[in-house]
């Protein structure tokens, strides 16, 4: 039967482009780095969430300064609904936080796998983008968490420990989800140009080790580097977003630098 002459088809919903942040080795400044991308995207004009996906060792709402009441750990346990758990943060983008010390939440059960889902679902159909800020390593939960995003930025620094932890973790996501590219964002750099230096050094490694399982190497498409910047060290101090507190400051221009490139490779 056709459609009655005056219907209207219905419009798609529109998801969001969803972006997992991950860097193999702890301490390279994931979650600084996710929060402050996430201000350059909203300045942008898009209405940006980041995912706490560090479960049970989060610091999401540290780096923000924030004092969440209700976190993911209210919504998985049904003790608040996951629009009270959606909170502003500074920057113009929104949260949602986990909870710190949950131990329950450090291994990838059946439950919450689904519950993360629930909550991905959830949430795609409200915003432009969704950052997933994830735990350090490659845990379970970890790649689970980076499996649920369409794109991943592998965030990594000029040390010998960083740039193995990022290759071993680039590998695990070419071999286990059969990733063909992936983002590559170096911080810290000492001078301009290093970034893509490393990045270069990191793709023939993995074109001569690495292969997915069609027997391709994954690509590294390469967003920009963030210089050693003192701002950034006060803004970690003052518990702010270093695009907030020095906005011209060579820290800055390079999140925004790697804001802008992300967006034209949409």
């Amino acid at each position: 039967m056709s459609a009655p002459a005056n219907s209207t088809p219905a419009t798609p919903v529109r998801l969001a482009r969803t972006v997992a942040i991950t860097s193999g080795k702890g301490g390279v400044g994931k979650t600084f780095f996710s929060a402050n991308l996430a201000a350059a995207l909203a300045r942008q004009g898009l209405k940006v969430l980041v995912l706490d996906a560090d479960l049970g060792l989060a610091n999401l709402d540290v780096v923000l300064n924030l004092y969440p009441k209700i976190t993911l750990h209210d919504v998985f346990t049904g003790k608040a609904q996951l629009e009270e758990a959606i909170l502003p943060a500074p920057g113009g983008f929104s949260v949602l936080l986990a909870g710190s010390g949950l131990v329950e939440y450090s291994r990838l059960t059946p439950e919450v796998r689904d519950q993360l889902v629930t909550i991905f679902e959830a949430v795609k159909p409200r915003f432009d983008v969704i950052l997933i800020d994830t735990g350090a390593g490659i845990s379970d939960v970890v790649l689970y968490a980076v499996s649920m995003a369409h794109e991943v930025i592998v965030l990594a620094t000029p040390e010998p420990t960083s740039m193995t932890d990022a290759y071993a973790t680039i590998k695990v996501l070419a071999t286990q989800q059969s990733r063909e590219q992936l983002h590559l964002v170096v911080n810290q750099v000492a001078r301009s140009g290093d970034g893509r230096t490393i990045c270069n050094q990191l793709q023939q490694v993995v074109e001569r080790f690495v292969q997915n399982a069609s027997g391709v190497a994954p690509k590294l498409s390469y967003l920009g580097d963030i210089p050693q910047d003192n701002s950034v060290r006060e803004a970690v101090q003052k518990r702010q977003l270093v695009l907030e507190l020095h906005p011209g400051s060579a820290a800055s221009q390079g999140v925004v630098q790697v804001a802008t490139r992300l967006l034209a490779r949409n």
